[in-house]
């Protein structure tokens, strides 16, 4: 039998085949990891967003509770209510520090201020001055922010 020995010609061209074939799977290797890392990241930030949306949820069913507990506390002191004024104070301050644990805070709106669509909510208008036109004349509940995301708008009486 006759055995042919391989060129080096032939060598040659099954060493570039070997490295092509290696380099196509290094090709496929890194797009295959960027993907893994791209769905990785993605998936984390859907379940971050997620259980960020399932907080914003409870917090806006919580807010009404707060707001009764701050109008307990304004009727209890502005009368002689046979409320224990400490012991409600005492729950709401409970309530408050889990609500701003949870990034929850109160927007700042106060009488006078320009009325801002962006962040109230024009519930009435009430004749008022000339300087209060256009102004936020009372305040009907607090507006809520998570972080910098608008939870709840401030409801507000605007001047006419």
């Amino acid at each position: 039998m006759n055995k042919k020995k391989p060129t080096k010609k032939a060598k040659s061209n099954k060493t570039k085949d070997i490295k092509l074939e290696l380099q196509e799977a290094k090709d496929k290797y890194l797009r295959l990891y960027s993907e893994f890392e791209n769905y990785r990241r993605r998936t984390s930030k859907e379940k971050i967003e997620m259980i960020d949306s399932a907080n914003k949820d409870l917090l806006k069913e919580i807010l009404p509770i707060s707001d009764d507990f701050e109008r307990a506390i304004k009727s209890s002191s502005d009368s002689k209510n046979i409320i224990d004024e400490k012991g409600v104070n005492l729950i709401y301050q409970k309530l408050k520090g889990i609500l701003e644990k949870h990034n929850l805070k109160r927007m700042n709106i106060k009488i006078g201020d320009d009325f801002n669509t962006e962040m109230h909510e024009a519930i009435t208008s009430t004749p008022s001055d000339k300087k209060l036109k256009g102004r936020i004349v009372d305040v009907i509940e607090d507006g809520y922010m998570i972080g910098e995301k608008i939870l709840r708008f401030g409801k507000v009486v605007i001047g006419t």
